[in-house]
This record gives C-alpha cells, sequence and structure tokens, in this order.
C-alpha cells in the first residue's frame, strides 16, 4: 500500500533546457488505474469463482406397464325405486293393532294392522241373513204343488231380490276383509304414519312400502352422447363423489326423444342394490363406459407433467432424466393411457418431477411395483 501513496504524490513537471521541451508524464494516468486493480485484488484476498455443485433430486419411479383403459362419461344421477306403495285403508275405523316397524321387512300378503270392523260383521250377518230368507221363499214357491197359482212376476222379482241380497252380502264381507291391512309387495316398511288406537279415516295412508333390491338410476344426457349410449352398457355408481366403493349397473331404457328446452335425453339404469347400501332417492355420481382399450401401455397419471397444454413424462437414464413429450389416450380414475412416447419397461418418476428439468441428476429412493399391484 505504500507504493499506491509514492505513486499518488509524485508531481508532474515541465522542464525547458536549451529551448527543449519535454512531453508529460501522460501514462501515469492508465498505468495507475490498472495498478489500483490489481493491488486491490492482492489485499482483498478474493479466490475466482469455483463452477456450482450438483445436487441429485430424491425421486420416486415406476416401471412402464400395459393394461385395460376405459373411456367414462361423468354425470350424475337419481335413484328411484321401481317398486313403491302407500298402503291406505278403505274403510274407517280404529287402529286395533300393528304388526310391523319401520325398517321390517315383508313379503306380499303379509299382515301389517288389523281396523276394528263390528259394524262391518254386523252388516254382514244381516245380510247373509237377508239371503237366506229369500232362498227360503224362493225354494218354497218351487216346491208347491199348483203352479197356475204363482205369478211369472212374482217368481222373478225374487230371483232379482236374491241376487240383490248376495251382492249386499258379498259387498260386507268386503268391508270386513279390508279391515285386515296387507302389504301389497315385498319390500321394506319405510314410514309407518299411524298408532295403535288412531281412528283412521276412509283412504288414509297407512304405511309407505318400498321394494330397494333394484333400483332405477334416472340420468339425463346431452344429445351429442345418444349415438354412444346402447342398451345393457355398462355404468358404475358411487354413492357420493368422495367414496371409491363402486355399484356396477346397466342401461335398461333410453328415452327415443330429446327434450326441446334442455337438449338432454333420459337414461334409466338398472342398478341392483342387494346389500341395501344405496337408497331410494339418493343423489349418485354415475361412469358410464364409451369403450374399453386392451393391452395399452399404461401409467399413473400423476407422473404426467401438464405445461402449457404439453404432457410429458422423466424418464429414467443411468442417474439423469430425460424429459420425454407423450401423448394421451383414455383416462380411467388415476391410470391414462399413453399412445406414443414411451414404451413398456421404461422407468419414470412418479413423484418429485415438479423439481425435475430435462437431464436432471436424480436419485431414486423407492420404485412402486404397478404389476404386482394389479396382481
Amino acid at each position: 500500500m505504500d507504493s499506491l501513496n509514492t505513486l499518488a504524490n509524485i508531481q508532474v513537471t515541465h522542464t525547458h533546457k536549451a529551448g527543449v521541451k519535454t512531453r508529460p508524464l501522460n501514462s501515469f494516468k492508465f498505468a495507475l488505474p490498472l495498478l489500483l486493480v490489481s493491488v486491490l485484488s492482492a489485499c482483498s484476498g478474493e479466490e475466482p469463482p469455483k463452477e456450482e455443485e450438483k445436487y441429485a433430486v430424491p425421486v420416486e419411479t415406476t416401471t412402464v406397464i400395459q393394461g385395460d383403459v376405459s373411456s367414462f362419461y361423468s354425470t350424475t344421477a337419481t335413484l328411484e325405486a321401481p317398486q313403491e306403495a302407500n298402503v291406505v285403508t278403505r274403510i274407517a275405523g280404529l287402529i286395533e293393532e300393528i304388526r310391523v316397524e319401520e325398517g321390517d321387512r315383508v313379503t306380499k300378503g303379509q299382515l301389517l294392522a288389523i281396523i276394528d270392523a263390528k259394524r262391518q260383521r254386523y252388516d254382514l250377518a244381516r245380510s247373509q241373513a237377508e239371503v237366506e230368507i229369500i232362498e227360503q221363499e224362493l225354494n218354497r214357491l218351487k216346491k208347491m204343488g199348483n203352479k197356475e197359482f204363482i205369478s211369472a212376476d212374482s217368481m222373478a222379482k225374487l230371483e232379482y231380490n236374491l241376487q240383490a241380497a248376495i251382492a249386499k252380502r258379498d259387498l260386507a264381507g268386503l268391508h270386513v276383509e279390508e279391515s285386515i291391512i296387507r302389504s301389497p309387495i315385498d319390500g321394506v316398511i319405510a314410514t309407518r304414519f299411524v298408532k295403535t288406537g288412531n281412528m283412521a279415516k276412509e283412504f288414509e295412508e297407512l304405511f309407505y312400502v318400498v321394494n330397494q333390491d333394484e333400483l332405477y338410476g334416472i340420468v339425463h344426457l346431452p344429445e351429442q352422447q345418444l349415438q354412444s349410449l346402447r342398451l345393457g352398457q355398462d355404468a358404475q355408481i358411487f354413492a357420493n363423489k368422495h367414496s371409491e366403493e363402486t355399484v356396477h349397473a346397466k342401461v335398461l331404457r333410453i328415452s327415443p326423444i330429446v327434450d326441446a328446452q334442455s337438449g338432454t335425453f333420459k337414461v334409466t339404469l338398472s342398478v341392483p342394490n342387494q346389500n341395501a347400501k344405496l337408497k331410494s332417492g339418493m343423489f349418485t355420481r354415475v361412469e358410464l363406459r364409451y369403450d374399453t382399450h386392451n393391452n395399452v401401455i399404461t401409467v399413473p397419471y400423476n407422473a404426467v407433467v401438464n405445461q402449457d397444454n404439453e404432457f410429458a413424462l422423466y424418464v429414467i437414464d443411468g442417474n439423469n432424466v430425460n424429459r420425454r413429450q407423450v401423448s394421451l389416450g383414455y383416462r380411467e380414475a388415476d391410470t391414462v393411457e399413453i399412445i406414443a412416447g414411451i414404451e413398456p419397461g421404461e422407468q419414470i418418476v412418479i413423484r418429485g418431477q415438479q423439481n425435475l428439468k430435462d437431464q436432471s441428476l436424480v436419485e431414486v429412493i423407492s420404485t412402486l411395483d404397478l404389476a404386482s399391484a394389479a396382481k
């Protein structure tokens, strides 16, 4: 640093000897900055920058396999019970006894409740007596020897009276029979509307019975989907958007017309429900299976990197990865079909790819065996 001070204090002068003019020392103006830079660098002790170290990115990988992938159309459906009945009473009377409760499974013809029918029984007995009186009178007249004393009009009138009396008796017997409330279908008691001791009015609803062994899924689809549907086509029913448990259904009916206002057509699905997990009135998620590609290249969908609508996979190449552009096909749940860009047996990154770029150094920390998992 002393040399710097010495140089800084040099004074450049002009001397004139024998009419000879000396040149000023302009070269110091350029040498001084260069000298300052060199001395400052030496005094600071800085070293030239080193090449940046590369670190391996930890990733999880899997091997590309082949499998089956289907194409689905996702929508929603409302479940309905094809067999349901509102059980009503056809006579008015006091509820004497109830034999079932809500949730009980019943069969067709099973006794559900009994209504007090004393009045109806009295009417039946009176009607039966009237029938017997008319029958006795007819028999007496038919046994008479002198037929000329019996007019044809009298006999005909008795015949008509007998028919009317029999009809009245049968109606009274029907009222007695209707006091016994029975189930019209096989099913489950969904709702009980009355209690023992209540006074039931004529045609009042007593029970609601529903058969949920099979349900109908009602779907309304855009008219563009009409050409892709057929009877018997497979569908998957999910109880809710978070559930992974599926019920396999079939297309039962396809409406031949399109609603002009909504632009949709009605599709009815047949949904088996022997385990009673689904309920009538539920709002469910539906996936209609359109087509299936068999023995195609498949990868986990979360392995695909989407950037500007271009899809890519990171393929393991030694200790590095290659970014590979791919074309996608059908997607089913967490699996997607790869049409081009990858081959079976190659190892791809399925976790940690967000931190990668082409030729990144990687460290494989685990490998998922999809082939074994599929079995």
